[in-house]
C-alpha cells in the first residue's frame, strides 16, 4: 500500500521588491502566505536598500525579465491568485499587465505601494497613472491606504482630503472591482477599514490602533487578501479573516533594530508553542514572544480565529 500523494496548497504568484529587512515587501509577502497555508512564486520587481527605519535606494529590475520570472513559473504551475506590490518603473508596469491579462479569471490584489512608512517614494506621476490604465481594470481588490486611495484618485487640481468615498468610487470606475481603503493614516482614535463595492460601502471594521509604527503591514494585508481569496473565501469573509489575521500581526509585531515594529506572522505559531509548559517558555523575559503578549491590549471579537486559521494552515487542515 501506497500513502497518498500530500495534497498541493493554493499557489500564488507575488510581484514585489525584495527588502534585506525581512520587514516588509516580498519577504513579508511569501511569510504571509506561507503563514497562511499556501504557496508563493516570488517575481522579484526590485532590489532595494532599506532598513527597519527607511529606503535609501531602488533599483528595478529590468521588466523582460520580471515578465520571464512569472511566464516561467505560470507554464509550469496553476496560480490560484496575484499579489502586486511595489512595480518599480513603468516598464515593469506594462510588462505585468501583460502578463496577468492572460489569466482573467485569476484574483488579482493590488496593494498600490506608492511610498514607504517614512515617505520614501516608490511612484512618480507616470507611475500612477500607469496603474490606473493598465492595473485597476485588471484587480479584483485594491488595498490602498488613505493617503494611496487620494494619490490614486485625486485629479492634480484637487487636495488631500478628497473624501474616501469618492475615492472608492472613482477607483471602481477605472474598473476594479473591490476597494479596501485602510485608516491607519486617518486621525482616528481607532483604525477603520472600508470595503466598497459596485453597489457602494459594503462594510466597516474597527480595530484598536495600536502603539507604535510598523514596517510591512499594508503588504500583511494584502497577501493575507490574496491568500485567504486563494483559499476559496467569499470576498467578504476573505476581507475580514485578512484584517483578523494582520491585527493579530500586529499585536504580536517586535522591533528587530533601531526602528520600526514589524509584524510577527507566525504569532500563532509562537503561541502554539508557548501552551507548551516547558521552563524556557515560563521565564520568558524582555524581547520574547511572551513577554512581549503579556503586555497587549485584548484583541477584538473574532481574533482568535485568526490564530485558529494560522494553525490549521500548518497542520495541513
Amino acid at each position: 500500500m501506497t500513502d497518498a500523494a500530500p495534497e498541493t496548497p493554493p499557489i500564488v504568484l507575488v510581484f514585489a521588491a525584495n527588502d534585506p529587512s525581512g520587514g516588509a515587501g516580498m519577504q513579508a509577502d511569501v511569510l504571509t502566505l506561507s503563514s497562511m497555508g499556501c504557496h508563493a512564486l516570488p517575481v522579484i520587481t526590485a532590489i532595494t536598500v532599506q532598513d527597519t527605519r527607511g529606503v535609501e535606494d531602488i533599483m528595478p529590475i529590468d521588466a523582460d525579465w520580471v515578465a520571464d520570472q512569472a511566464r516561467c513559473v505560470l507554464e509550469d504551475m496553476p496560480v490560484s491568485a496575484f499579489k502586486l506590490g511595489v512595480l518599480g518603473s513603468i516598464e515593469t508596469i506594462a510588462a505585468i499587465a501583460e502578463v496577468v491579462a492572460d489569466y482573467p479569471n485569476v484574483p488579482l490584489i493590488l496593494d498600490p505601494v506608492l511610498a514607504s512608512g517614512r515617505g520614501d517614494t516608490f511612484a512618480n506621476d507616470e507611475m500612477i497613472a500607469a496603474i490606473r490604465d493598465l492595473l485597476l481594470p485588471q484587480t479584483t481588490i485594491i488595498t490602498p491606504n488613505s493617503f494611496e486611495a487620494r494619490r490614486l484618485a485625486a485629479d492634480e487640481a484637487e487636495d488631500e482630503d478628497l473624501d474616501l468615498g469618492k475615492c472608492a468610487k472613482r477607483l471602481l470606475a477605472a474598473g476594479c472591482e473591490y476597494v479596501l481603503i485602510t485608516g491607519t493614516h486617518e486621525n482616528t482614535v481607532q483604525v477603520v477599514t472600508r470595503l466598497y463595492g459596485e453597489q457602494g460601502e459594503m462594510r466597516s471594521d474597527n480595530w484598536q490602533r495600536l502603539p507604535g509604527v510598523y514596517h510591512g503591514s499594508g503588504c500583511t494585508l494584502a497577501s493575507a487578501l490574496a491568500a485567504t481569496l486563494a483559499n476559496g473565501l467569499p470576498v467578504e469573509e476573505a476581507v475580514r479573516d485578512a484584517q483578523e489575521y494582520t491585527w493579530q500581526t500586529l499585536k504580536f509585531g517586535f522591533r528587530p533594530g533601531m526602528g520600526q515594529f514589524v509584524p510577527d506572522r507566525l504569532f500563532w505559531a509562537r503561541e502554539l508553542d508557548e501552551d507548551k509548559p516547558d521552563e524556557a517558555n515560563a521565564d520568558s523575559a524582555d524581547g520574547s514572544a511572551a513577554g512581549r503578549n503579556a503586555e497587549v491590549e485584548p484583541e477584538p471579537d473574532g481574533g482568535e480565529s485568526a490564530k485558529a486559521a494560522g494553525a490549521s494552515a500548518a497542520a495541513g487542515g
